[in-house]
């Protein structure tokens, strides 16, 4: 990608330094926390692959860019856990969206192809969508993490999900309209992760566009 498209998207994430609110979701694991880091620019949510989970109870960080533009990053406990019961993933949805005092933008859901997509974060997939109501699939942004791991094996994200993409997930896709990112978040490279980051947030204007400017508010 040259300089230029770079700087194209930058003016595509910041139509008007307004506050952008984005929700990361998924299985503990799968690099949901590392990704908030990777957006935010720095380690501001404990990361680390756990099958315990880090993240106990929704979490709000922000940054703004040098355009001045804010970004809000709201990290989840286990809303893919429903094993703590639907109570408690209902109550922190519910946090949430109280965090997200000027709406949710976009919702992040966070695979990784370090693993295989499970029937558990299938049917945790659609337990949000009950929860959070039909229309939040129109805020959904697929990342994918373990860009490095690709990259190494000198594979594309299209490679990947030409070998690795059961139906649920190509239904996910479909519903998304196609909107996904790869990171990386092993990269120490400032440049590569001003590129994935800048990516994501032109996804995440492009959902505000096609919703018609309004963020999800529950």
């Amino acid at each position: 990608m040259g300089g230029s498209s770079i700087d194209d998207d930058w003016e595509l994430t910041s139509p008007s330094n307004g506050v952008r609110t984005v929700v990361l979701v998924g299985r503990t694991g799968n690099g949901k926390s590392a990704t908030g880091n990777s957006i935010l620019g720095r380690k501001a949510f404990k990361s680390r692959a756990s099958s315990s989970g880090v993240t106990s109870t929704c979490e709000l960080q922000q940054t703004v860019l040098k355009d001045g533009q804010i970004i809000n990053v709201i990290d989840t406990p286990g809303l893919f856990d429903f094993s703590a019961g639907s109570e408690f993933v209902g109550k922190e949805i519910v946090k949430c969206i109280d965090l997200a005092k000027d709406g949710i933008h976009a919702v992040l859901v966070v695979f990784s192809v370090r693993t295989r997509f499970s029937k558990e974060e299938e049917a945790a997939l659609r337990s949000l969508q009950t929860l959070f109501g039909s229309k939040i699939i129109k805020y959904m942004i697929v990342v994918f993490t373990g860009g490095d791991e690709l990259e190494d094996n000198d594979e594309t994200l299209e490679d990947y999900l030409g070998r690795e993409c059961p139906e649920p997930l190509k239904d996910i896709l479909l519903l998304c309209e196609n909107r996904l990112v790869l990171f990386d978040n092993k990269t120490k490279d400032e440049f590569k992760n001003f590129e994935q980051v800048q990516k994501l947030l032109s996804l995440v204007n492009t959902v505000m566009v096609q919703n018609g400017g309004q963020p999800y508010t529950g």
